[in-house]
Formats: structure tokens, sequence, C-alpha cells
């Protein structure tokens, strides 16, 4: 079955909804460096990800232009994973599994050459439509036969992003066969309001989505 994160809380009402849901995880969007209506104070997002229940994952959403910042920031927040969009390298996210305690997830284009790099460094990986800022959370679709390759041809797990919400999520999962989906403004009634109807939706349709041998 496939699972699936709702990115962009930015409301305890929100996150109670989300969890109500069944989703398996949910995303905080803090110390971004792109104009976004989900970005919330650092504070905040600890506030929010101690209040995620056990059995649901809080995933730090953010874009540190170091290591040292990365690591810096899941020590405040205190998440369960880290989903690290931006500048840092291969290497830099290898970096900051090894000295943050949380997992980490690389954000990427499906047509990075790097992409099989960020495999290797991360515990996952979230494909989604980049931005020119390397930002994600656009509402766009990308080429998901390019995802499904590479859900193909890594071992590392594959959340599809970009442009999902109740209409398509079904469609993508049978697409792509990704280990996860992600989704922001697609199940939103305002920007950084999530609709709690559009929520159950998402996550129903998602998880009960045909997929093939």
């Amino acid at each position: 079955m496939t699972r699936t994160k709702i990115c962009g809380i930015t409301r305890e009402s929100d996150l109670d909804a989300v969890v109500a849901a069944g989703a398996d995880a949910l995303g905080l969007t803090a110390d971004v460096t792109v104009d976004t209506p989900r970005e919330i104070p650092v504070e905040q997002a600890a506030a929010l990800a101690a209040a995620v229940p056990p059995f649901v994952t809080s995933v730090l959403v953010t874009m540190p232009d170091t290591v040292e910042r990365a690591v810096e920031l899941v020590e405040r927040v205190e998440p369960d994973a880290v989903q690290l969009h931006g500048a840092l390298g291969p290497e830099d996210v290898a970096a900051v599994g090894e000295r943050a305690p949380a997992q980490v997830i690389a954000a990427v284009d499906a047509t990075d050459a790097d992409v099989a790099a960020y495999a290797d460094a991360a515990d996952a990986l979230l494909v989604d439509s980049v931005d020119e800022q390397g930002g994600g959370g656009t509402g766009e679709t990308h080429d998901w036969e390019r995802t499904a390759e590479l859900v193909a041809d890594f071992g590392t797990p594959v959340i599809l992003a970009g442009g999902l919400t109740p209409g398509n999520v079904a469609e993508a999962v049978e697409t792509v066969r990704p280990f996860a989906v992600d989704v922001a403004s697609g199940v939103e009634s305002a920007d950084g309001v999530k609709d709690h109807d559009a929520v159950r939706r998402f996550v129903e349709r998602a998880e009960s989505a045909v997929v093939g041998v």
C-alpha cells in the first residue's frame, strides 16, 4: 500500500485532521529561502512536531545552506525526518544523515544528473517539480514515467510529489508505483490552510489505488 504525506501543516487543527484521515506522515515547512504561505517559524514547527502522535512521521521541510544549519534545525525541531531542498549536494546530504538525529529525505528533480548520488546519500528521495530556487511546492506535475524509472532503478524509497490532488493521485500511484505520495497545495481550501475533506479523499484514493504486478 502506498504511503501518504500531507505537507505544509501550519495549524494544530490541520495536524489533527491529517492524523484522523490516516496519513502516514506530515510536513512542517520552516527556514526556507522561497516565499511560501506554508512556512512557519522554527519554534512553531517544534511545537507541532511535538504534537504528532506515535506511528505518524513528522517531517521538517527546510532549505539549509550548510550541513551545520541542517543539523541545528533538526536538533531544535526534533522531527522524525528532515526533507532537504536547495543547495546541499549528495556529500552534504550524507553528512546530515551521519550527524542529525533524524532520517534524511533528499528532494530532487527527476532529471537531476546527481539523482543516483542522492539516492545513495539519503534514506529516501522526494521527486518534485522544482522551481528555479530549488524549492518544491509548485503545484505542477512532472514526467511521471521518468519517476517510475527511478522507482525501478533504485532501492531507495521514492516519494512522488508535485501537482498531486485527490483527483489524480490514484493514477499517479498506478503509473509510478512510489513508496509514498506527497501533497501540499492540492488539498488546501486557502494558502496554507488544509481542506479536511480533501485530505481524507487524498489519503483514501492513494491507499486504494491498484498497483499492477
